[in-house]
């Protein structure tokens, strides 16, 4: 897997979709991001499968 991987995301605050990268160079990762549509703070739950280097992620808003 590339170090860094592009994915599409949908907001939990005005459910819009927009692109954003994620570097996958670590296998379990916690940020915020702001929405580029709302400005509004996502946390993204980033998870890399090693065996099959398969990238899963979960976005929910700040307070969840």
């Amino acid at each position: 897997m590339d170090a860094l991987e592009n994915i599409q995301v949908l907001c939990p605050y005005c459910g819009e979709s927009f692109d954003t990268v994620v570097d996958t160079s670590s296998t379990q990762q916690n940020y915020v991001e702001d929405c580029q549509i709302c400005c509004s703070p996502i946390v993204f739950d980033i998870e890399i499968d090693p065996e099959s280097d398969t990238l899963h992620y979960v976005t929910r808003q700040e307070n969840e």
